[in-house]
């Protein structure tokens, strides 16, 4: 270990009389607090709709603005790292955060709203890559990365189910506004033990954040949440049928179109077009894009099931949240024992993930019953987060070994934008209308055979019988498809040819500041 490497190891940003163990465990505090924050909330979306009269996509727009947020500022965060203190970037993220769940709380506005989320995501992600890139040594003092991510992937996903089961108990038995309430309380923690625990150290003079395509940045912005606009409203407004999906489209495939034919043209893109030209990250983003698409039954197909044919409330759906909890944090710490103790390859790693999604889809075709208890689905939930946590872990840390160090953040970004991006909404919208095509058709089908029965049963009663066993035939034949599609996925993955020799490795500490002095020189020559 190098003395750079030892002097970050010890956390410099504390103040001296601070212990070892209050350090590490402090910024980790941090971590979960970020994590659990955001603008909304999309466990209390039903009691939302109800008080604010906003409709269910408006707070799906703002929660999909939220993810957009976290993505898009990946390509800045190493340059924000170089140009603030931690001790000032801690407490920033935590006033603006406050800010952004005071203004959810009591805006109307769909706009504002949509602003205010992908601002949160966009602080959130600030503050937990600080965080965890200052306490990084402390989790693996060689930078092995197939500890670092599933240590990451584990808390964040994690954060998620805790996230989701908190609000939906807070607003049942008190208001959804408490869940805003409650993560102001933990913000105003955190910012005040920053103030308290953290001095203003930076190494070096800091980074100027000159030479940042910001216009490409907002472009990258625009144009993707103007297509997931068109994916979460397409139903709303009937599709194709609407000048507004029509006129969304255009625009925002041309946005994008415009800005990846600027990017060719100017010195230092937002996302450079190299990004795209190292090995398997076209394919890294191909493989999340159908991961979304095998991951949107659980969204939408689950959630159908839950609530139009077993009726669950929103805590006993919401209990459904502690397998997926277990599944999650089984699959991160699986997946480190196998990468560092089994030394399997990431290919295995990803095959054995989707595996774990198949069987999910399997035996959710099986359990499609009204009679089926709610602790048969407890073991389907636990493996497909499990899954889905170990090809998250294994893309990912393959991603860093095939990208050099001066492109990651970039990568990410770029990955990010189907992950966390569009991937997602057009997923759902895509199983969605599948589901709906084929509960009309069943309908007519089952329909069809009532004209001629003659029955003492009441109308009212027949036909709610009849919408619901169209449900269950609708949703076990997707579920059909959702098999065979990823089945089809599955053996592409085992087709795919992942190299073995890694060309691109960690950039050590020396170049990477030679890297921010030369950015430092453009930048004093252009001015």
């Amino acid at each position: 270990m190098s003395q750079l490497d030892e002097l970050l190891r010890q956390l410099p940003a504390f103040k001296e009389h601070i212990p070892m163990w209050a350090r590490t465990w402090s910024f980790y505090a941090f971590i979960l607090v970020f994590q659990l924050s955001g603008g909304i909330y999309l466990s209390s979306m039903g009691e939302m709709v109800g008080e604010t009269a906003l409709m269910q996509e408006d707070i799906l727009m703002a929660g999909l603005a939220s993810f957009l947020g976290i993505s898009m500022v990946f390509p800045i965060l190493f340059r924000l790292k170089f140009r603030f203190t931690s001790r000032l970037i801690l407490q920033w993220v935590c006033a603006g955060l406050i800010v952004c769940n005071l203004v959810t709380m009591h805006t109307r506005s769909v706009p504002v709203l949509v602003v205010t989320c992908f601002c949160s995501g966009v602080l959130r992600m600030w503050g937990t890559f600080e965080c965890f890139s200052t306490i990084q040594l402390r989790i693996t003092p060689t930078r092995n990365f197939a500890v670092f991510f599933p240590v990451i992937y584990g808390t964040v996903f994690g954060c998620i189910q805790l996230s989701g089961l908190l609000t939906t108990h807070l607003a049942y038995h008190f208001h959804w506004h408490y869940m805003h309430y409650f993560i102001i309380g933990l913000l105003l923690l955190v910012w005040l033990a920053a103030r308290l625990l953290l001095r203003p150290f930076h190494m070096g003079k800091p980074l100027p954040l000159y030479g940042i395509d910001w216009l490409g940045a907002v472009m990258w912005t625009t144009g993707l949440l103007l297509l997931i606009f068109v994916a979460n409203y397409g139903e709303h407004y009937d599709w194709f049928h609407s000048p507004v999906i029509c006129t969304s489209l255009v625009a925002g495939a041309g946005c994008i179109a415009l800005n990846v034919g600027r990017m060719f043209h100017i010195r230092h893109p937002y996302i450079d077009p190299k990004v795209y030209a190292f090995p398997k990250v076209a394919t890294i983003m191909a493989v999340f894009a159908a991961l979304a698409l095998l991951s949107a039954s659980s969204t939408v197909l689950q959630g159908a099931y839950t609530g139009g044919i077993l009726h669950y409330d929103s805590l006993t759906s919401v209990s459904l949240n502690w397998p997926s909890l277990l599944g999650t944090l089984a699959g991160a710490v699986c997946t480190l024992y196998a990468l560092i103790r089994l030394h399997l390859t990431y290919k295995q790693v990803t095959v054995f993930g989707f595996v774990c999604i198949l069987m999910y889809q399997v035996e959710f075709y099986f359990l499609i019953s009204p009679d089926t208890n709610i602790e048969r689905l407890y073991l389907p939930l636990f493996i497909k987060n499990f899954g889905n946590v170990a090809i998250y872990i294994a893309l990912t840390v393959y991603l860093q070994q095939m990208v050099p160090f001066l492109y990651f953040f970039q990568a990410l970004g770029a990955v990010g934008f189907i992950r966390e991006g569009i991937g997602s909404p057009i997923a759902n919208a895509i199983v969605s209308r599948i589901l709906r095509v084929v509960q009309k058709a069943n309908y007519l089908s089952l329909g069809g055979e009532l004209d001629g029965l003659r029955a003492s049963v009441p109308f009212e009663a027949m036909y709610g019988e009849l919408q619901r066993q169209t449900l269950l035939v609708s949703l076990k034949e997707v579920y059909g498809y959702a098999v065979l599609a990823g089945i089809v996925f599955l053996l592409g993955v085992m087709a795919m040819r992942y190299r073995r020799i890694v060309r691109y490795v960690r950039v050590p500490p020396v170049e990477v500041f030679k890297r921010l002095l030369e950015i430092r020189m453009l930048t004093k020559a252009k001015s």
